[in-house]
């Protein structure tokens, strides 16, 4: 089991890392997008630091989520940029969703196995 969830996490990391260098460098290819979406990135783009903030958080939450060492703290880094990607590609790509709720999965699973790291920063 652990060698799978250390697969799965290396996979998982290189897709965040992917995703945050192409913020920068713009190297895959933009989906066409109805005119709601759009208009969404448009106004995105208008934020000059939101995208290259996003773009680095994903880099090294990415970077953090190849050690199992730092995987606690990426989990942590990565959560909220998780939300926001499943809850925008359920509104805007619906047909993508598959992916984003194992991605999803994958982290909430990296963060119940480490409760116990997690239960100082409560209590």
């Amino acid at each position: 089991m652990k060698i799978v969830k250390n697969i799965l996490c290396v996979l998982f990391a290189l897709m965040f890392i992917n995703a945050g260098l192409d913020k920068f460098f713009h190297y895959m290819p933009v989906p066409p997008a109805d005119e709601a979406t759009t208009k969404l990135y448009e106004a995105i783009g208008t934020i000059s630091w939101l995208m290259p903030l996003v773009g680095t958080v994903e880099v090294v939450g990415g970077l953090l989520f190849l050690f199992p060492k730092t995987r606690a703290l990426a989990a942590l880094i990565i959560l909220p940029v998780m939300v926001g990607i499943l809850v925008h590609t359920a509104t805007f790509f619906p047909s993508g969703l598959l992916i984003v709720i194992l991605m999803f999965v994958v982290l909430l699973w990296v963060i119940a196995s480490n409760w116990n790291r997690y239960k100082i920063l409560i209590n």
